[in-house]
């Protein structure tokens, strides 16, 4: 890799991280780590020895901040017979993006409670607002649900001609 491609790699794994600290509120080596997995294991994954001398921190924080991402389910890893080691990998988009879809679900749950609370209690001009945002909301997480649902299944499609 020439000094321009690896500055480049370097660069996006680094704007990743930056990314997922910011967004998701992931700790800075979380962060780091899933960037790199995202832009150099995407073909065949990472061990954790190549993870710990990419990142250049110590085993026991690489190993604490890979058991984090995987109980998020923003990677995961497979084995190959014969050998002992494990080969870490961003998760499948399918699978991240149904996180998400989870989240609209318990969202929904509280909206519709919110507004039926609402619709009870409401004696004011400021609460027939808030009770008309909380519907325009709704209209708007059930738009997000139908096009994520959409996506997932692209990435299914995807996936599946890749898996095979």
């Amino acid at each position: 890799m020439d000094n321009n491609t690896q500055k480049e790699r370097e660069e996006l794994i680094e704007l990743f991280g930056i990314h997922f600290e910011s967004v998701y509120n992931l700790p800075p080596l979380c962060s780091r780590i899933l960037g790199l997995l995202i832009v150099e294991a995407c073909k065949s994954g990472l061990t954790f020895e190549q993870i710990v001398e990419k990142v250049g921190a110590s085993k026991s924080s690489v190993s604490t901040n890979l058991n984090f991402l995987l109980k998020m389910g923003k990677i995961d890893y497979y084995t190959l017979h014969g050998d002992r080691k494990k080969y870490f990998r961003p998760s499948p988009f399918s699978e991240r993006f149904s996180n998400y879809l989870k989240i609209l679900e318990v969202e929904k749950k509280i909206i519709d409670k919110m507004i039926s609370y609402r619709e009870k209690t409401m004696d004011s001009s400021e609460e027939r607002i808030n009770l008309e945002h909380a519907k325009a909301y709704k209209s708007h997480v059930i738009k997000v649900e139908e096009l994520l649902q959409e996506t997932i299944s692209k990435f299914i499609e995807i996936e599946k001609v890749n898996n095979k």
